[in-house]
């Protein structure tokens, strides 16, 4: 973060308007001036996020803790104590929000025996993922004012086989030994744990006892958490362990991805593909980054980090409901190759000019759901899609875990409170019955039918489904028949440890919709209000490219990722073959790597067979090949949301020779996202690209960037950078 960006976070810290918008305590003139500056400043965005999942934590522990009765609500002036006691300057990174770093501020621990709880109060929170869990004791009486509250006495730090209780000045001393904890000063509890791991013999001993034992397992979910798969990763070594577990995905599911080959023109002048806007591929490699590990390589499917961004492609202005962009240039990782953009965009609706929408949500509500960034998450997201609906909406609820069950009948969208209060209703447990739940959903989404509306379930879950409908393809096929009926699926991803990514985006792609991976408020704020339309509003249905290549200027080429949206030459004017939605406000970005005609490079995956092939195939000719101008000819087809038979676009493609440096921003960016990908996947197709390159053109192409996604990419790319490094020098260690 420059230091601009800095100070502007520090004002908006100290600014208590922020902090009373974000609690929804500000009315009128003065909400109305704090939302005016929301507007324009990111930075201040991002701080009301954080502040709102702050406070939704401390809710959920405070209720948490009194298992009978009603939580205590914060009075404002114990919401104001918290936050001004929570110096967050010091605390405040890229990767995650300032209150879930692993380090205690004491002046804002001590502040929480101040929420008017009578006696000892203990609060326990899992610290950064972390192997040791801290307990903190504090003493004092409710009535006593804050500021001479005593310092807590204890940590206590707990592994999963039992707790070792440490006297806080002592344990700080260890860390710190020329001063002790006093109010707002700071402890770093990945640092304690590293130095309890190496010099407390009853806590290493029973650390080395649990690596052991995670070592020999061999199926089931891993027993230790992300923070101790990373320590474990560092301490190998050390412990005389080999570890190989690759911490997340271990009970996550990823369809394998077979990279895209080049193929040569002569043979193959013709590539088809559906068009792709899930973004899920991107947030969960996020996930991945931001918890200091590399994602597998399945779990990169480089056309969703691509299309994740928005990108300043020309409106539609004719009949049609997007407009088509095209830029070719030279190919970063391959200067003698060329580099083709194919870029689509939809028109934004306002509020006013969208369909009335009948939503059902479905919503996970079994026991691998209870989790933070699960059911809790979920109810925060759909919170935010709440607020967007109006009286002409209807919003129902199903929920299913051992059985399904209907908790919210159809509800007009500005009975928001009694919506709301059916979410807050919601607790995780038991199987999982995907089946029935759908089954459910789909019934109330018909009877409730607009004609001349936006019908869709919106699903939330991990996608563990394990009973309910007997195989996967008897579910999709229920899916797919109500979206042909004209209801259709959204699909929204939560949390880590058992991701169901791969059924997750089946789904979706059954359902004509949207699959997207919600890994923070923020994300769901992207999703759910910043992209409202294109998430629930189809503008274009079954939209399909594809490409005929010239073979006098193009020698062969290469889709950059939909691997899994390949269709036949034949599909395309088939209009029974099922291809991708377009959303409102959607861009769809495609990048092709191409050889051009006469270019003698090696091209990694071709063989001297291949090559004495094509030159046969060349010599022979081909009838079949359309003469065409240029590099070729863009053709693409779509049908109207309700519509049966698609409609057919067509434009040249023609190449100015521009250099790379001379394509736009929307270019270059776009291909920076792709070099990522493909150094994440370990491609054998990424040439001559570093991850010093990736940054590096990443940084010369940030543009205006609304809403900092790209900047926050450029973070991303530098994490990915320094754990791959890591991992080099690990392998060169063993």
């Amino acid at each position: 973060m420059s230091s601009e960006n800095d100070t502007k976070r520090r004002a908006f810290e100290d600014d208590p308007r922020i902090t009373a918008y974000a609690l929804d305590e500000l009315e009128g003139a003065e909400r109305a001036e704090v939302e005016a500056l929301l507007d324009e400043e990111p930075a201040a965005r991002e701080f009301v996020a954080e502040l709102r999942e702050f406070s939704g934590v401390l809710s959920g522990a405070l209720e948490a803790e009194y298992a009978s009765g009603d939580a205590p609500l914060l009075s404002p002036a114990a919401r104001a104590a918290i936050h001004s006691r929570a110096d967050a300057s010091g605390a405040v990174g890229a990767s995650r929000p300032w209150w879930r770093r692993g380090r205690l501020i004491a002046a804002s621990l001590v502040g929480l025996a101040g929420f008017g709880l009578a006696g000892t109060w203990w609060a326990q929170t899992q610290v950064a993922d972390g192997f040791l869990v801290a307990r903190l004791e504090t003493a004092a009486p409710a009535a006593r004012p804050m500021e001479q509250v005593p310092m807590r006495k204890s940590l206590t730090l707990s592994s999963p086989d039992g707790s070792i209780e440490y006297d806080l000045p002592a344990l700080v001393q260890m860390e710190h030994a020329d001063k002790a904890l006093a109010p707002g000063e700071e402890v770093d509890l990945e640092e304690v744990e590293v130095s309890l791991v190496t010099n407390d013999p009853e806590l290493r001993l029973r650390f080395m006892e649990r690596a052991r034992g995670l070592v020999d397992q061999t199926a089931g979910e891993p027993v230790l958490g992300d923070r101790e798969v990373r320590m474990l990763d560092e301490y190998a070594d050390e412990l005389g362990v080999e570890f190989h577990l690759q911490p997340r995905s271990s009970g996550e599911g990823y369809d394998t991805i077979l990279e895209n080959d080049f193929l040569g023109v002569q043979r193959n002048p013709i590539s088809t593909f559906s068009v792709d806007v899930d973004t899920a591929g991107y947030s969960n490699v996020r996930r991945f980054l931001r918890d200091g590990t590399l994602p597998p390589a399945d779990a990169v499917r480089i056309e969703e980090l691509v299309n994740y961004f928005p990108y300043d492609y020309a409106l539609p202005k004719g009949e049609h409901p997007f407009a088509v962009d095209v830029e070719v240039g030279a190919a970063p990782w391959a200067p003698r190759h060329r580099l083709l953009r194919i870029g689509l965009r939809s028109s934004p609706l306002g509020t006013a000019d969208r369909k009335p929408s009948n939503l059902v949500f479905l919503l996970d509500v079994s026991g691998s759901m209870d989790q933070p960034d699960k059911l809790p998450l979920v109810k925060q997201s759909l919170r935010m899609l709440v607020e967007e609906m109006d009286a002409r909406d209807r919003v129902s609820i199903v929920v299913y875990a051992g059985a399904a069950g209907v908790v919210l009948e159809p509800t007009a969208g500005d009975y928001d409170l009694a919506i709301l209060a059916a979410l807050e209703r919601l607790d995780a447990g038991g199987s999982t019955n995907g089946g029935e739940g759908i089954q459910r959903a789909y019934a109330l989404a018909r009877e409730n039918f607009l004609e001349e509306g936006n019908n869709r379930v919106v699903l939330a879950t991990d996608g563990d489904f394990n009973v309910g409908l007997t195989g996967e393809g008897e579910l999709e096929d229920l899916i797919a028949s109500e979206a042909s009926s004209g209801v259709f699926l959204t699909v929204l991803g939560f949390g880590t440890g058992n991701l169901q990514d791969n059924r997750m985006e089946a789904l979706a792609d059954k359902g004509n919709g949207h699959y997207a991976y919600i890994d923070s408020l923020n994300e769901a704020r992207k999703v759910l209000v910043g992209e409202v339309g294109a998430s629930l509003e189809t503008v274009a249905k079954d939209v399909k490219i594809q490409l005929e290549f010239n073979p006098d200027r193009v020698l062969a080429y290469r889709l950059i990722g939909y691997e899994n949206r390949l269709l036949a030459a034949q599909d395309f004017a088939d209009d029974t073959k099922d291809a991708g939605e377009i959303g409102a406000g959607h861009r769809v970005t495609a990048l092709y790597e191409i050889v051009p005609a006469g270019e003698s490079l090696a091209v990694p995956g071709w063989s001297a067979e291949f090559a004495a092939q094509q030159a046969r195939t060349s010599s022979e000719g081909n009838a079949a090949v359309t003469p065409l101008s240029g590099l070729g000819e863009l053709r693409l087809r779509y049908k109207q949301p309700q519509g049966t038979e698609s409609r057919l676009l067509t434009q040249p493609l023609d190449d100015s020779l521009a250099s790379f440096a001379e394509l736009s921003d929307d270019t270059r960016f776009a291909a920076a996202v792709a070099g990522y990908g493909m150094l994440l996947r370990g491609s054998k197709y990424a040439g001559t690209a570093r991850w010093r390159d990736v940054i590096d053109w990443a940084a010369g192409a940030l543009g205006g960037d609304p809403g900092g996604y790209r900047t926050e990419f450029h973070g991303l790319a530098i994490e990915a950078q320094r754990l791959s490094a890591q991992r080099a020098e690990r392998v060169k260690d063993r």
